[in-house]
């Protein structure tokens, strides 16, 4: 019960939430690519850093890690439908705002790849953007369009080598 409570306020700060979800996608990493592969704490020409990027022949991918979850557990947890529906609208321009974030890493001019991905370390939030889980007043085909407009695939930790696999083969 202890183990859970610490980790319950580690999740509670967004800085250790962050470097949680660095974490997990390094372990991703580090267990499918040799350490010459990848890179952790990328920095771009104009001082920028990305999380992690991938190294494939000449280009590489920008990959951010993203922990969107105050809002998703407060919408998890209310029952009052018109609290409910402020926090879906809410939750919905949290994730917007991720896409956006993510969005800035494609960056051809420095040889990335033409997209960014946006690794969701939670498979809860992850599963809520692609089943509409979270109610109808969220249109999350739009999220996900969204980010597909703003060149940014969104993965999580179960879906993240099906897309690397199919980025590396093409």
């Amino acid at each position: 019960a202890q183990q859970m409570q610490s980790l319950e306020n580690i999740l509670k700060n967004p800085k250790h939430r962050g470097i949680l979800g660095e974490y997990f996608l390094e372990s991703v990493l580090s267990s499918i690519f040799s350490p010459s592969q990848y890179q952790m704490q990328y920095k771009f020409k104009n001082g920028e850093i990305v999380d992690a990027v991938i190294f494939i022949k000449e280009h590489i991918v920008p990959i951010d890690s993203k922990f969107s979850l105050e809002k998703f557990n407060q919408l998890s947890q209310e029952t009052d439908r018109e609290k409910k529906e402020k926090l879906e609208k809410e939750f919905r321009m949290d994730v917007k705002k991720r896409i956006d974030e993510t969005s800035k890493y494609d960056r051809p001019q420095e040889e990335t790849m033409e997209f960014a991905i946006m690794y969701v370390p939670a498979e809860g939030v992850y599963h809520c953007l692609l089943t509409n889980a979270v109610g109808s007043t969220i249109n999350t085909q739009n999220l996900i369009e969204y980010a597909f407009n703003k060149k940014v695939i969104i993965v999580s930790p179960t879906s993240f080598v099906a897309y690397l696999q199919t980025v590396l083969r093409g």
